[in-house]
C-alpha cells in the first residue's frame, strides 16, 4: 500500500484486496482515503505508528492483533512502513503488510496443546519427562521432584536423563536414544534408576521423539517405579517354590510314613511278648522313641510344605523346653554354656507342641552357629507379660491380653542392619552352602504368626541377638495332655482293612487282631469294594488307606457308603491333597488319621467310631416334597450320600399321603407346586401332625421367595432356605433339626 506526503492512499495491490478486504471492497474504496482514518488501522489502535512514517521514520510492527479487517473478519499481521523522500522532504511512504493469522492460530493451538500436555502429566502419578537430543532434562512433572530427590534448583542448573541411571545401564540407553531420535519404535524398556541420593530402583522407560518442523528435536516420555511390582514378582515366585517343596514334601511322607508304620507296628508287636523292664524291652522302647521323633519330623516337613494341619492343644511351652534343652546339652560343644530361667506359672498356649518344639530348635540351632567359632552363653527365658492396647500398637497382628514370652539369646557374632530386615526372608541366609537353607527362621515366623503371636528380633554386630516369641496364653488353662500308662483298648467286631502296601495290611491285620478283632484285609481297594458289595453285612467297620491306585481311600468310603449308608468308615493317611479331616467328615468319613499309627492311638480311634455307632439313634428319614425332578434327585442323592433315608413326593397331596404312612424325621418341602402348594402342605401337616419338623425352601415365584418363607415361618417351619440350595447350609440345618 503506498501513499503520498498527506497520508492519502494511492496505491493498493491485489493482494491487499484479495486478503484484507476479502474482495467484497475495490481499489476504489481505499483510494483518496487518509491511511490513519482506516477503520481497521483505527479500530486497531495504530495510527501514531503510521504517522511516524510521514516523518520521515521506518516502522516494524509484528504480531498486531486487528479486530475487523475491511473484509469483516479479524487476524493478526506484521507491519513494516518507510518513508519515501521527495527532495529533502517526505513525498510519501510504502506500507508492507503480512497476514500471519495461521500462523499465530498455530502457535495458539500448539501453546494450548503444550499447556494441556503439562498439565495432565502434572495429574499422572508417574515421572513424565522432556530432554533434548543430548540427553539434557527440558522438562519435568513435580512427581519427578518427589520420586528422585531433585530439587528445582537442581533442574534450573541443568540435569541430564543420562545420569539418572546406573552407569551400567547408560550405554544401553544411549542407543536406545538414538535408534528412537532415528524415528524407530523400541517399545518399554527396563532400567536400574539413581535417585539423587544414589539409591537405585527398578523402572520401565517408554520414550517417543518429539518433532518440530520434521525434525527430532528431543524425546518425551514417562518413567514408571517397578519396586513394588519386583517385590510382587518375586514373592510369586517364592510361593510358586514352595508350592513345589510342598509337593515334594508331600510324596517324601507319604513314602516315609508307610516304612514308618511298619517299624513303629512290629516293634509294638514285639513289645506284646517281650517282659516289662528287660534289655530287649528298653531297646525296643528306644525304637519307638526313635520312630516317634521320626513321626514328628515327617509333621515338620509337612509344616514346611504348608501341607499338614496343626493340631491344637493346651501346651506347657516350659516343658518342651526342658525337653529342648536335654537334646542340646548332649550335642552343643562344651565351649556352649546353656542358662535357663523358666518363671513359675507360666501360661498355657494353644498350639501344635510339634511345631513349637521346631520353633525353639530353629532359634537355638542358628544362636549355636553365630557361636560356634568364638563359643558363648544360650540363654533361654520363658515368663508371662500382660501386653496392653499401647504396647501392642507395633504388632499389627497381635490384639491386647497376656501373652507368653519365649527369649533365645546369644553372644555369638550378631547381624548387620541389613541382615536383620531379611533374616525371615525364606531362602535368605548367611551360611555357606551345605550349612542351611535360610528356612529355618522363616518357618519359625510362620510357625508363630499362624498362632497369633510374633516374633521380635534385637542384634548388633558384635553384640550378639535375642529373639523374643510372643504367644497368646489361652483365657481358660486347661490341663496339657500327659503321657499315662493306659492299657490297649480291644474289642471283637469284624473289621475291613485295606492298603496297597503288603507290608502295612499284614502289620494291620496282627495288631488288630491282637486286640481281639475280626480282621480281613485287602491290597486292592477294587477288590475290597466287590467283596463288600458282595458281603456288605459282614463288616462292622472299614478302615482304608487313603493314596492307592485305582480307587482312592475317599472315592472308595463314597462307593461303600452308596451300599451301606451307616458303614462306619475310618481313613488313615500318609500324606493327602484330595482330603482333609473337614472334608472328610462332610463326607460321612467318621474318622480321618495320619500315618504312621500307633497301637494305642489306632485302638483308640476304632473304639471311638465304634461306640459312637453303637449309641447313635436309627437313621433319620427325610421326606422331600417338590415338583422338580432334578431337583428333588439332586437333594436326594445329596441327603443319601450324608446318611439318611430319604423318601420323596412330587406334590403336596402326595407328600401328606407318604407321611401318614410312615411319618418321617423331617420334612423338606417347597413352596410353590401345581397341585397343593407347600403353604397349603405345611398347614395341613401341621394341623394333622402337630410335632412335624419341617424346611420350607422357595426361589420366588409371583412374589420374593422371603415373602413366601416369611409366611412359611409364621405357619410353623422351623428352618427356611432359599434356592438355589448351598449343600453345606443344607446339610448343617438338617443336622441341626435331626438333633432336636
Amino acid at each position: 500500500m503506498g501513499f503520498d506526503g498527506e497520508g492519502i492512499i494511492r496505491h493498493v495491490n491485489s493482494y491487499h484486496i484479495k486478503t484484507f478486504a476479502k474482495n467484497k471492497l475495490t481499489r476504489d474504496y481505499f483510494i483518496g482515503k487518509k491511511i490513519t482514518e482506516l477503520p481497521s488501522v483505527v479500530r486497531a489502535g495504530i495510527t501514531d505508528e503510521f504517522g511516524k512514517i510521514l516523518k520521515g521514520e521506518a516502522i516494524e510492527l509484528n504480531d498486531v492483533y486487528f479486530p475487523e479487517f475491511a473484509g469483516g473478519h479479524s487476524g493478526y499481521v506484521n507491519l513494516r512502513g518507510v518513508s519515501l523522500l521527495k527532495g529533502s522532504d517526505v513525498g510519501g511512504g510504502i506500507l508492507f503488510c503480512e497476514d500471519i493469522t495461521d500462523i499465530k492460530l498455530a502457535q495458539e493451538a500448539l501453546r494450548e496443546s503444550e499447556e494441556r500436555f503439562r498439565e495432565l502429566a502434572e495429574l499422572l502419578p508417574e515421572t513424565i519427562y522432556e530432554m533434548d537430543t543430548m540427553g539434557n532434562i527440558t522438562f519435568v512433572n513435580y512427581n519427578a521432584f518427589d520420586h528422585f530427590k531433585y530439587t528445582q534448583h537442581d533442574f534450573d542448573r541443568g540435569l541430564n536423563g543420562f545420569d539418572m541411571i546406573v552407569p551400567e545401564d547408560r550405554d544401553r540407553a544411549m542407543a536406545h536414544v538414538k535408534k528412537i531420535l532415528r524415528g524407530e519404535k523400541i517399545g518399554l524398556n527396563e532400567y536400574t534408576a539413581l535417585k539423587k541420593d544414589g539409591t537405585a530402583f527398578p523402572a520401565i522407560f517408554h520414550s517417543t521423539a518429539i518433532i518440530r518442523e520434521g525434525k527430532p528435536t528431543g524425546l518425551r516420555g514417562f518413567i514408571i517405579d517397578i519396586t513394588e511390582r519386583k517385590r510382587l514378582e518375586d514373592k510369586l515366585l517364592q510361593s510358586q517354590k514352595m508350592e513345589s517343596i510342598g509337593t515334594l514334601a508331600g510324596g517324601i511322607a507319604h513314602d516315609f510314613n508307610n516304612i514308618l508304620g511298619s517299624i513303629i507296628g512290629y516293634t509294638e508287636l514285639a513289645s506284646l511278648d517281650i517282659p516289662d523292664g528287660s534289655k530287649p524291652g528298653q531297646y525296643l522302647n528306644e525304637v519307638l522313641n526313635a520312630g516317634n521323633r521320626a513321626k514328628d519330623l515327617v509333621k515338620q516337613i509337612l509344616a514346611f510344605g504348608r501341607q499338614g494341619a496343626q493340631e491344637k492343644k493346651p501346651v506347657l511351652v516350659s516343658l518342651i523346653i526342658k525337653e529342648v534343652l536335654t537334646f542340646l546339652r548332649a550335642s552343643l560343644p562344651a565351649t556352649i554354656e546353656i542358662r535357663q530361667n523358666i518363671e513359675k506359672d507360666t501360661g498355657i498356649v494353644e498350639a501344635d507342641p510339634t511345631r513349637i518344639h521346631q520353633v525353639l530348635m530353629n532359634l537355638c540351632t542358628n544362636a549355636h552357629h553365630a557361636m560356634r567359632e568364638k563359643g558363648g552363653i544360650l540363654e533361654i527365658n520363658l515368663t508371662n507379660v500382660d501386653m496392653d492396647a499401647h504396647a501392642v500398637k507395633q504388632y499389627p497382628e497381635m490384639s491386647s491380653g497376656l501373652y507368653l514370652r519365649l527369649s533365645v539369646s546369644d553372644t555369638g557374632h550378631g547381624m548387620a542392619p541389613d541382615v536383620k530386615e531379611r533374616i525371615f526372608d525364606p531362602y535368605f541366609t548367611t551360611k555357606d552352602t551345605g550349612e542351611g537353607t535360610g528356612l529355618g527362621l522363616a518357618v519359625a515366623h510362620g510357625i508363630i504368626k499362624d498362632r497369633g503371636g510374633t516374633i521380635t528380633v534385637y542384634s548388633e554386630p558384635g553384640k550378639g541377638s535375642v529373639f523374643n516369641v510372643y504367644l497368646p496364653v489361652i483365657e481358660k488353662a486347661a490341663e496339657p495332655e500327659k503321657d499315662t500308662v493306659e492299657s490297649i483298648l480291644t474289642g471283637h467286631e469284624r473289621i475291613l482293612f485295606i492298603d496297597d502296601e503288603p507290608d502295612l495290611v499284614e502289620i494291620g491285620k496282627q495288631i488288630l487282631e491282637n486286640m481281639g478283632y475280626d480282621v480281613v484285609v485287602r491290597t486292592s481297594s477294587i477288590e475290597a469294594l466287590e467283596l463288600f458289595r458282595a458281603q456288605p453285612d459282614r463288616f462292622d467297620l472299614v478302615i482304608t488307606d487313603m493314596t492307592m491306585p485305582q480307587l482312592t481311600g475317599d472315592r472308595l468310603a463314597v462307593e461303600l457308603m452308596k451300599i451301606r449308608p451307616d458303614i462306619p468308615i475310618i481313613i488313615c493317611t500318609g500324606y493327602s491333597e484330595r482330603t482333609s479331616e473337614e472334608k472328610a467328615k462332610e463326607m460321612g468319613i467318621k474318622a480321618f488319621t495320619m500315618k504312621p499309627l500307633t497301637m494305642r492311638s489306632l485302638a483308640n480311634t476304632i473304639r471311638k467310631v465304634l461306640d459312637e455307632e453303637k449309641g447313635k439313634p436309627p437313621v433319620a428319614l427325610i421326606l422331600i416334597i417338590d415338583d422338580d425332578d432334578q431337583l428333588r434327585g439332586m437333594l436326594r442323592e445329596m441327603l443319601e450320600h450324608a446318611g439318611y433315608e430319604v423318601t420323596d413326593a412330587s406334590n403336596g397331596k402326595e407328600g401328606i399321603r407318604l407321611y401318614r404312612e410312615n411319618p418321617a424325621d423331617l420334612v423338606i418341602t417347597d413352596l410353590i407346586m401345581p397341585e397343593k402348594e407347600g403353604i397349603e402342605t405345611i398347614m395341613d401337616l401341621r394341623q394333622e401332625f402337630p410335632e412335624v419338623k419341617i424346611i420350607a425352601m422357595s426361589g420366588g415365584g409371583r412374589v420374593e421367595p422371603d415373602s413366601y418363607l416369611h409366611m412359611a415361618r409364621g405357619l410353623g417351619a422351623l428352618c427356611t432356605l432359599t434356592k438355589p440350595l448351598d449343600r453345606n447350609a443344607l446339610l448343617r440345618t438338617v443336622r441341626e433339626l435331626n438333633d432336636l
